[in-house]
């Protein structure tokens, strides 16, 4: 009935269920004490979460690529065509490509439709199908001074870093990948956006960018308008951006390997 209904959002694990489940784990432990006692077991689960995702079966099963693969074969490649209707499969292949490879980096709909030549409204009709059907989801962009900010602009993400490599078959698991800074992103940025699907009071997700070049990965707006800002780096230390403190007098908090565990 109208006004009845509870929409529930089931996403792919979260990292914290994923250490959960495992036969070290304790839950007089706090998160902290689990990095820094558990700190080798914490970053491989991390980095095998980074490249297999989170989807159930791939955490627990011994055979994660093929399962991986199978998945995208079976669920990406040929539900979604049918939900959607599609009846150019190998565009829409295509468009999955050439977002990830370009997670963390700003969408152009003119530039993807020019590249797969079909028009700008097909691609956001696609783009719509696979944000529905939770493939992806958009990070739109923050800011107040059309001058000065990017403010019309989209970032796009996988719910699943695992179905992203999977599109890619690309399975590595060095830690110096040339591409690890990007999923790292990804996974952080998708960790904060599954536990805010999960939330009673949901918040804004933003990234930021001045026209000068400046960037934040993300910014949270909370319901009181206050701001938090942070930044994603797979190891070692990033500066923050100084342009982003002095206008908005919100800080800057880095999420590195070491920090795995989100506080929305």
């Amino acid at each position: 009935m109208t006004g009845r209904n509870v929409k529930l959002f089931l996403t792919p694990l979260l990292f914290e269920e994923i250490i959960a489940s495992q036969s070290w784990y304790s839950s007089v432990y706090s998160q902290d004490q689990l990095q820094k006692q558990f700190s080798g077991q914490t970053k491989t689960i991390l980095l095998q979460t980074l490249i297999y995702g989170s989807y159930p079966e791939s955490v627990t099963t011994a055979e994660k690529i093929q399962y991986l693969t199978n998945l995208v074969s079976d669920y990406l490649l040929k539900d979604i065509l049918q939900i959607g209707l599609i009846r150019s499969p190998e565009t829409i292949r295509k468009l999955l490509l050439l977002l990830a490879h370009q997670i963390g980096s700003e969408v152009s709909v003119n530039e993807i439709a020019n590249n797969l030549r079909v028009s700008r409204m097909t691609v956001e009709r696609y783009l719509d199908l696979l944000e529905q059907t939770f493939v992806i989801f958009r990070l739109p962009a923050f800011g107040t001074n059309l001058r000065k900010e990017i403010v019309k602009s989209n970032k796009i993400f996988f719910w699943d870093t695992g179905i992203r490599n999977a599109l890619l078959n690309e399975f590595s698991l060095n830690n110096f990948r040339s591409d690890i800074g990007q999923l790292w992103e990804n996974w952080v940025i998708a960790e904060f956006a599954k536990k805010n699907l999960q939330s009673k009071n949901r918040k804004n997700l933003y990234f930021w960018r001045s026209r000068a070049g400046s960037e934040v990965d993300l910014v949270v707006k909370q319901e009181d308008a206050a701001i938090k800002a942070y930044e994603m780096k797979w190891s070692g230390k990033k500066t923050a951006s100084k342009a982003f403190i002095k206008k908005y007098g919100a800080s800057v908090e880095l999420i590195n390997n070491n920090k795995p565990f989100i506080k929305l």
